[in-house]
């Protein structure tokens, strides 16, 4: 079977609109939709248990607590965020833990896809490339390799970004007290961001990054299974250095093998952090094809593993 085939533009756009329109418009615990008495983070946390329950029997929600960043207009446009002060008040969340058990020999290792679910704390921003777009995908991931008779178990984490602290490093740190065989991370996070003129001219785009030589040669195969598979796709590898964001959570905690997929390196998207990254700004198409790659890459490991390949 096609699985590729069974990516759908249509229930990309739909998840991105339900994010970032309808219901949710946001997703922080900043912002209660009017006449409810819960804050958006919190509804689209149980919004998403529903819906991934419907694909996945392991859904687990971890709670912990989080205080929403500060604003400092002071600093540069796309980084007004700004640490918490110690009196902040601190408000519930959660992560959200899917797991797809494998039924093969190998079920014991794990291929670990993560995407934040939050948008920033510190405006009003409808967070459509951050990073609906991520979630989006990964939740797509989940309705798709749910069908498959799986050798490895896949694992998605969808976690908070824009809020402090990340969980993500908290997480990370908990696979590895319990020696969790992560053999992959792969961290969507604006996916399909680019520049206005790259927008304009219907490029599409695709960056896969990394911080260690590990997820070096991962980055690699991702571009060259793009070429294989013919993907429409103009790829971006690039290191990263800086051993940050989500997928840098679990380096830290000992994961080397980790990416990041996004949409351009440095990243272009002139709506970041502002209230103008809105769904209407994302192309569905590219999202598509970058579903597809990742797609693509998880089957690939799935039946193959990853053996890093020495130097």
């Amino acid at each position: 079977m096609d699985y590729l085939s069974e990516v759908s533009s249509e229930r990309l756009r739909r998840d991105l609109f339900r994010l970032c329109r309808d219901p949710f418009s946001f997703r922080t615990v900043m912002y209660t939709i009017p006449w409810h008495d819960r804050n958006s983070l919190d509804e689209f946390d149980d919004f998403l248990v529903e819906e991934l329950k419907q694909y996945a029997g392991d859904v687990v929600k971890y709670p912990y607590k989080v205080r929403p960043f500060r604003c400092d207009s002071s600093k540069p446009l796309h980084h007004w965020y700004s640490s918490p002060r110690e009196d902040d008040p601190w408000y519930d969340a959660n992560s959200i833990l899917v797991t797809l058990p494998g039924s093969g020999s190998q079920s014991d290792e794990i291929i670990q896809l993560v995407s934040h679910k939050d948008s920033m704390s510190w405006i009003n921003s409808p967070g459509a490339h951050d990073n609906a777009v991520g979630t989006v995908a990964n939740m797509e991931l989940v309705r798709i390799l749910s069908k498959i008779k799986l050798n490895r178990t896949v694992r998605v984490l969808f976690c908070n970004e824009e809020h402090s602290p990340w969980h993500s490093l908290d997480m990370a740190k908990l696979a590895k007290s319990k020696d969790d065989k992560i053999i992959a991370v792969l961290n969507q996070d604006s996916l399909c961001g680019k520049s206005d003129e790259d927008a304009a001219t219907g490029k599409k785009t695709f960056a896969c990054v990394y911080s260690t030589p590990e997820g070096k040669q991962l980055a690699m195969a991702i571009a060259a299974l793009a070429k294989e598979l013919a993907l429409p796709l103009d790829i971006i590898v690039a290191d990263k250095v800086k051993v940050n964001d989500d997928d840098g959570s679990f380096i830290k905690a000992g994961y080397l093998t980790t990416v990041m997929n996004l949409g351009s390196f440095p990243y272009k998207d002139s709506q970041y952090h502002l209230p103008g990254d809105i769904p209407e700004r994302v192309d569905i198409e590219n999202l598509k094809l970058s579903t597809q790659l990742i797609l693509a890459m998880i089957l690939k490991i799935d039946k193959e593993g990853f053996q890093l390949v020495k130097d």
